[in-house]
């Protein structure tokens, strides 16, 4: 009965044909695969070059992983020799090694974490020693925020 035998035995009879594969798009591989998002450091190229509109951006930023130096102690290390305090982060463990050295240590988090986690007062700055490097003040941090909680929230 439908192409197989249902002895006793359980296990398929002399009439039993292994169906096809399912076609493209059913179980297999889709018929047009997903477009993969930019990386959070192709989304800085491109937001750097003018070529990816801030939106754009902050949706890739939000998503995306962000290695962070970090301390003896838990949390963000901050430079405050600049004119805000900043928060040095990467955007590759490639980029986080050429400013801090091969044996640092670092936390990933995600660029959501970052908007929820960063102190009030604090700006943050993107693959310091890179050829895009991007520097946010808390201005920015907090428009970032406002962005990404209207997105959520309506």
């Amino acid at each position: 009965m439908y192409g197989y035998d249902q002895s006793v035995s359980g296990g398929p009879g002399p009439d039993y044909q292994q169906a096809p594969p399912a076609p493209d798009g059913y179980g297999g591989q889709p018929l047009y695969p997903e477009p993969s998002s930019p990386s959070l450091a192709d989304a800085v190229r491109a937001f750097t070059t003018g070529s990816m509109s801030a939106e754009d951006f902050q949706s890739i930023f939000a998503s995306s992983r962000v290695y962070c130096p970090r301390g003896e102690r838990p949390g963000f290390l901050a430079l405050h020799n600049t004119q805000q305090p900043v928060i040095p982060m990467f955007t590759t463990l490639k980029e986080l090694r050429r400013y801090a050295g091969k044996e640092s240590k670092y936390f990933v988090i995600t660029g959501a974490e970052v908007l929820d986690l960063l102190p009030t007062g604090y700006g943050f700055v993107l693959d310091m020693e890179g050829e895009h490097r991007m520097v946010f003040d808390a201005k920015a941090v907090e428009q970032m925020v406002d962005f990404t909680m209207r997105r959520m929230y309506g």
